[in-house]
């Protein structure tokens, strides 16, 4: 009797962007994240503003892209501001988590000073389009992918507060593996 050995296929992943509607219901409108972070406005620590669980069947790793090839990663944007008078600004941190947050890894921190224009009078005027003034997020290979049930999380620290946060918004890239 002989017997074969079953190939492991490769994983190819693709190319997507977060945004707030992916996050769980706690976390999946501008609204809702919007008030967490006001919440949060005088608290000195990160606070937990986004969460996503990953669906079945897919493995996911923040940005796409590679760094090496220059306009083949992925590009991201953030804000959270008091529309018509000012950003709430601070440190935006991506981080993953397994399904009990008993393994938590910081992947990326970032200044949200530089995630986004500086009008605050809309969310169209606040939303940068120029890749040139976005900041580049290409894969984030040194860090595990994170599959089904685990976490995709935000989280901020407020630096410079606004009045009252009324609006929050992002697009981050991620890569998705199924």
């Amino acid at each position: 009797m002989t017997t074969q050995r079953i190939a492991q296929r490769k994983l190819v992943g693709f190319a997507t962007d977060l945004v707030v509607t992916d996050g769980d219901a706690a976390y999946a409108t501008s609204a809702l994240v919007a008030a967490i972070v006001q919440l949060n406005t005088a608290n000195t620590a990160y606070s937990l503003i986004w969460e996503m669980t990953v669906p079945a069947q897919q493995i996911l790793a923040w940005g796409s892209g590679s760094p090496s090839q220059q306009r083949n990663q992925g590009y991201m944007w953030f804000y959270a501001a008091d529309l018509t008078t000012g950003f709430e600004e601070g440190n935006l941190r991506l981080v993953i988590s397994n399904a009990r947050s008993t393994r938590v890894r910081v992947v990326k921190e970032l200044n949200s000073q530089r995630l986004h224009t500086t009008s605050a009078a809309t969310d169209i005027a606040a939303t940068p389009t120029d890749i040139n003034t976005m900041v580049a997020l290409p894969e984030q290979v040194a860090f595990p992918k994170v599959g089904e049930n685990s976490l995709m999380q935000l989280f901020f620290q407020t630096t410079i507060a606004t009045t009252t946060v009324d609006s929050c918004n992002f697009s981050i890239p991620a890569t998705i593996y199924q």
